[in-house]
């Protein structure tokens, strides 16, 4: 069996997503077991003892950065802010160094809570305002915080900066190693496609790459993108970064995070 070792990536997956049917502390130590970095969302959410998560020994690599907030609006912009600062405190209890963001906040549904209909050229220039004190807070405080690309045809109508060249154009505006992009694959497909040339056009700027497959947001093999390619394609960029597996497991979760790291082990 190959081992999450044998890969050159460092692989993670998110324990929101597979063994559902555990306590969130047996999913941390599921996949923990397996050799992988492990993700969470919301830490501030039902359940989520960050103390007994630290208590695991698992190795976290990445948790939600904001609880609240938006990039453009004042009053929205304060509110990221000052959630990003309790983010920094809670990952600090898991030794957590990514935090993600959105371009907005989203409810419950993944839904935006300020829907946008159209990006204005203030809205850009406020958002690139608000990661620059981002980036700052991620330097003062060793983290790095990383903007996330989002769909939206499928699962996030209504989110702004949602293309992975939005959140590109934002990471690189502010040319930060405290400000990163996580390159969410899935999205990218649903959205965009060119999932290849996306990964060498935004590598310079790349701090996670997330992978499910479409349709469906399962792990590879279960849908139309060919991660076995995409995962030579970035071996052969030189990536050595992240790639976390944010996907259901269609079937058993253990075959699945064995199909997850055996497609990132690439076979020269």
């Amino acid at each position: 069996m190959i081992t999450a070792e044998e890969s050159p990536f460092t692989l993670a997956a998110c324990a929101e997503m597979v063994f559902t049917d555990l306590p969130l502390l047996e999913r941390v130590e599921r996949i923990a077991e397996r050799g992988l970095e492990v993700e969470i969302w919301d830490w501030a959410g039902p359940g989520k003892n960050l103390k007994d998560m630290a208590a695991t020994g698992a190795v976290f690599g990445s948790m939600t950065g904001y609880v609240t907030g938006d990039l453009t609006e004042a009053d929205g912009i304060e509110e990221l802010l000052s959630s990003a600062r309790r983010s920094i405190e809670a990952a600090a209890v898991i030794g957590c160094p990514r935090l993600n963001l959105h371009g907005t906040g989203l409810d419950g549904r993944g839904l935006p809570v300020r829907p946008v209909t159209e990006v204005t050229g203030a809205m850009w220039a406020r958002a690139a305002l608000t990661c620059e004190r981002i980036a700052a807070l991620g330097r003062q405080s060793g983290v790095v915080f990383t903007l996330e690309n989002l769909n939206l045809p499928t699962d996030h109508p209504g989110t702004p900066f949602s293309h992975p060249g939005d959140t590109r154009a934002l990471v690189a505006a502010v040319d930060s190693p405290h400000l990163r992009m996580n390159l969410d694959l899935y999205h990218a497909q649903i959205g965009d496609g060119r999932l290849i040339d996306t990964c060498r056009e935004s590598l310079p700027w790349i701090g996670e790459i997330q992978i499910a497959d479409v349709p469906g947001r399962c792990q590879p093999g279960t849908g139309e993108i060919d991660y076995a390619n995409v995962a030579s394609a970035l071996a052969g960029m030189g990536y050595e970064g992240v790639v976390a597996m944010e996907a259901w497991a269609e079937g058993d979760p253990a075959d699945a995070l064995d199909t997850f790291i055996s497609t990132f082990t690439p076979r020269s």
